[in-house]
């Protein structure tokens, strides 16, 4: 491996680090606890980790176009993933990044919300509370394990209120041979002490008059979740409908809290689907994917914003459907995991 020795990096104008070349900017900059998100451990493949980079950054790759806007590419924003440390560089790292902090937490406990599907719930230790605000996420950090070489950090929605400022909780579910989940589902013990880093994000309830409409699948339940139990009482004023897909019953969770939110808030609907349901299934509510249902059960989306979680998948068969009935992308706000 080449020798690219030490390498300046001046952040915002106003910062300088020096640092040992040949790794990548987002690691890089991660060794010096400057915590810039990334949910697909510096692959290229999620778009989140974005800087602008003013000099010394090398020629854009491949990997990172699809990702970046003309107007993005023109400014000089990369994939700090895919920005080779080699030289001196000079970057621009948003303002909110640079107050983004590490934590230590013990896990609390572990609930299994279904077969596949696993709730976290982290008692910090230091510092000993958090400040984010509802959509946010956290970076969590798997350490070295048997099939892990390398520690990574993937990105997980909290699914708690803010108002509990000394714990976070996640909702996780299991991805095929996912080295995170992998770690958590077969890993990971009540009492262990875990690491991560945050909060991200800007999806949250926009402060407006106009009626909700929440979309999630699987995971995407998380930050709905917090949305609503962060203040049910402004949501139920404004109303709000929440669509919930699953494949089929054993996939779904958290049933009786959004029944027991409904029936102290009652124009805070909650619309579970099933898009497979299984033949011994003893079901009478929605059947069909959670866009079909969206299409059947909202003819009139007028003075209405829509908030979407999930896959990729999802969301944009979603976003076809509310187009379709006319609506714009000024109200539609979407999580999308990756």
């Amino acid at each position: 491996m080449p020798d690219y020795g030490d390498c300046v990096i001046n952040i915002n104008g106003r910062r300088e680090i020096t640092v040992k070349g040949g790794a990548s900017l987002l690691a890089t900059l991660l060794g010096q606890k400057i915590f810039i998100p990334s949910a697909c451990g510096g692959r290229g493949g999620c778009g989140y980790c974005k800087v602008k980079v003013k000099e010394g950054g090398g020629p854009i790759l491949p990997i990172e176009k699809p990702h970046l806007t003309a107007e993005e590419l023109e400014q000089g924003v990369r994939l700090a993933c895919q920005v080779k440390v080699c030289n001196n560089l000079s970057v621009e790292v948003p303002e909110e990044l640079l107050n983004v902090h590490a934590y230590r937490a013990t896990v609390e406990r572990i609930t299994d919300l279904t077969y596949d599907t696993k709730e976290l719930r982290l008692k910090l230790i230091e510092p000993e509370s958090i400040s984010f605000t509802v959509g946010q996420y956290i970076q969590l950090k798997t350490p070295k394990y048997e099939g892990n070489a390398t520690p990574v950090f993937r990105a997980y929605s909290i699914s708690s209120p803010p108002s509990e400022s000394g714990v976070v909780e996640l909702i996780v579910r299991l991805i095929p041979n996912g080295i995170c989940t992998t770690w958590i589902f077969q890993h990971l013990r009540e009492g262990q002490e875990v690491r991560f880093n945050g909060p991200y994000g800007t999806f949250g309830l926009r402060q407006t008059e106009r009626r909700i409409v929440f979309i999630a699948g699987g995971s995407g339940f998380a930050p709905v979740k917090a949305i609503i139990q962060d203040n049910p009482a402004e949501i139920n004023r404004r109303t709000a409908k929440f669509f919930f897909g699953a494949k089929s019953v054993r996939d779904l969770f958290h049933v009786k809290l959004m029944q027991d939110i409904h029936a102290q808030y009652p124009r805070i609907e909650f619309i579970p689907a099933l898009s497979l349901p299984n033949p011994g299934d003893v079901w009478v509510g929605e059947e069909g994917l959670i866009t079909e249902v969206v299409d059947q059960r909202l003819p009139d989306a007028c003075a209405t914003e829509f908030y979407l979680c999930g896959g990729p998948g999802m969301i944009d068969a979603c976003i076809a459907v509310l187009h379709k009935k006319g609506v714009t992308d000024d109200f539609i706000f979407f999580d999308k995991f990756v």
